[in-house]
């Protein structure tokens, strides 16, 4: 298969390598016994979650750290013919079906929970497992939109009223996994939304001339611009947006630490939101296959699938478990009735000219 062009650039724009959690000691030189993870920073995959793998299966971890989903699939890309890694975690359904054509990936024949039906939307098959999930969408601070002066966006096409002029900060979706998750909503959302003069690229046009503010990635974006979030509590916090792109349920996560109180809500648009799953799979051509299935049910077991909501800040994809209910995190998660409807066929043939027309629309 034809490695796109939007693959070619992120293959030019990967960063090196980072260390690994347990440095190989004598027994480095068998690889059998060693399970090299490629993956970027998923915090599922904590210190006491890597220890206990190791402990419980005699198996010593290697992690091989990249900067976010798309260079972990880039990473693969490049080293298919001589994998550096045995089993890959992260990449997401917004980059699958590249790396499903590409024949990244060999069937796990592991167990697998029940999981709850949003994470199975975009993929049923053996090759990659969800581990999590949830819904990437605008976040509003409603200490800006308070009703009266500035009341809540009933359609994306509010943003480009002068009342959110400059305070809107979004992530470049060549860079980030939640700005191209929320381009890709845009495209479905001004293809259904009943006006056929204007598409996606203009409504991000007009962004543009309403001097949205544009971040490499979500913890800029979040952290330093947003002011209905965490960042605010930190040394650089800036605090000129009002809205931002992240997830549904970034609100929940802002309640469960303020004692169920945030000032943030998530706007659930129809089709204004990406239905985000996170998969994890074995390395076709992998030297060590059987590590790298039990690495993928360690991931998939309860001690696991009961913390993701606290560690990696999303769902679990086992039905068993959800969002705590605690300090408000499930009551403040918004939930959307719809949404984008793109499949991941659609968005693998669509993407590179969506970009291209972002770019377009940005400069």
């Amino acid at each position: 298969m034809r490695i796109s062009a939007m693959m070619l650039t992120l293959l030019m724009l990967m960063t090196g390598l980072s260390g690994c959690l347990s440095p190989p000691d004598g027994s480095g030189d068998d690889e059998t016994n060693i399970v090299r993870v490629l993956t970027y920073d998923v915090f599922a995959l904590s210190d006491e979650m890597i220890e206990d793998f190791e402990s419980s299966t005699g198996y010593e971890v290697e992690i091989i750290r990249v900067n976010d989903a798309g260079t972990v699939l880039a990473r693969a890309l490049l080293t298919k013919d001589s994998p550096i890694g045995d089993v890959i975690v992260g990449i997401d359904n917004s980059f699958l079906q590249i790396a499903l054509e590409q024949e990244l990936f060999q069937p796990y024949i592991g167990p697998v929970p029940a999981l709850h039906p949003e994470a199975t939307t975009s993929y049923t098959g053996n090759l990659v497992v969800p581990y999590d999930w949830g819904r990437v969408c605008i976040n509003y601070d409603t200490s800006y939109v308070d009703g009266e002066n500035v009341s809540a966006p009933t359609s994306l096409w509010d943003l480009t009223d002068e009342n959110w002029t400059g305070k809107v900060v979004v992530q470049n979706p060549r860079t980030s996994s939640p700005g191209r998750s929320f381009l890709i909503a845009t495209v479905d959302y001004f293809a259904n939304d009943g006006d056929e003069t204007t598409d996606f690229a203009d409504w991000w046009a007009s962004m543009a001339a309403n001097e949205v503010i544009v971040t490499d990635g979500w913890s800029e974006a979040y952290e330093l611009h947003y002011s209905g979030g965490y960042g605010q509590w930190y040394d650089g916090f800036i605090g000129d947006a009002h809205a931002v792109i992240s997830y549904c349920h970034s609100p929940g996560v802002e309640a469960y630490y303020g004692e169920n109180w945030t000032t943030s809500v998530a706007l659930t648009l129809d089709r204004a939101s990406f239905l985000q799953i996170e998969y994890a799979g074995i390395v076709n051509g992998a030297a060590n296959p059987d590590g790298a299935a039990a690495f993928i049910e360690a991931m998939l077991n309860d001690s696991v699938q009961t913390g993701i909501a606290l560690s990696n800040f999303m769902y679990p994809a086992a039905s068993a478990y959800t969002l705590p209910t605690d300090n408000g995190y499930l009551w403040h998660t918004g939930v959307p009735s719809q949404d984008s409807d793109l499949s991941a066929a659609e968005i693998s043939a669509g993407i590179d000219g969506w970009l291209n027309d972002w770019d377009a629309a940005m400069a």
